[in-house]
């Protein structure tokens, strides 16, 4: 039953075109034009490295906190959920399959990042677990900040609000502007954000071939368990 609505839950996210738009159209459309026009500076090296560990992230943060909040957010309304709660598939399996849809999405967005970044000259480094704790943890960490946000606010509310947060993590948090170029005090407070700490942490591995970013996977793990739990105790199912 997990895997059949998983399979559902992937297509109906394939086929929308705004949750297309946000998780694959506008990251590789980022990577491509910072990539190939030399609008921000990213240091020194290829802008590429700099770029495409922090396109990563963001494609994580598009698909496990913006795309889901918004489509459960107005399954909510619509009554979606309500129904699918009868059914014989628990609660907890509804939540398993929908963790397993933005994971399979993840998996093909990393896919086409990766290649795109390839074919820019992307000469990545580091440890390939690194990489993976820090993907996983961070699609926990969007991912309950964003069934919080779809489970406690209206539908119209939650499209506002995760395309606002979308927008403002990615000009705050690291992904296509460097955080040294924000004032000492932002920095450290940008620093403790989600996508700061995951696109650091790539970036790190990466671009720089460090070992494992215990700093970042600790601030993305803290975030986890606090978006997890409170999604778990305040979400509202109608």
């Amino acid at each position: 039953m997990i895997a059949a609505q998983a399979a559902l839950e992937t297509k109906m996210l394939l086929r929308n075109g705004e949750q297309l738009l946000l998780t694959v159209v506008i990251p590789t459309l980022l990577l491509v034009l910072f990539s190939s026009v030399d609008v921000v500076d990213t240091g020194e090296g290829e802008a590429v490295d700099f770029l495409a560990p922090g396109i990563l992230a963001l494609a994580v943060m598009s698909t496990a906190f913006t795309g889901q909040a918004i489509a459960t957010g107005f399954e909510r309304r619509y009554g979606v959920l309500k129904r699918l709660a009868t059914s014989p598939l628990p609660r907890w399996g509804l939540m398993a399959a929908k963790t397993l849809s933005v994971l399979v999405t993840e998996i093909l967005q990393v896919i086409l990042v990766t290649v795109i970044a390839f074919s820019l000259g992307w000469s990545p480094h580091g440890n390939p677990l690194a990489v993976l704790l820090l993907l996983v943890l961070g699609t926990a960490a969007f991912s309950g900040l964003g069934l919080l946000m779809a489970g406690t606010l209206k539908a119209e509310a939650t499209l506002a609000a995760a395309n606002l947060v979308f927008l403002l993590l990615l000009v705050g948090g690291g992904v296509v502007v460097p955080l040294d170029r924000f004032p000492d005090t932002a920095q450290s407070l940008l620093g403790l954000l989600p996508i700061s700490a995951l696109s650091d942490g790539l970036r790190d591995v990466l671009q720089h071939g460090a070992g494992m970013p215990w700093g970042n996977l600790g601030i993305l793990t803290v975030w986890g368990v606090v978006g997890l739990t409170a999604a778990a105790r305040f979400f509202r199912w109608e």
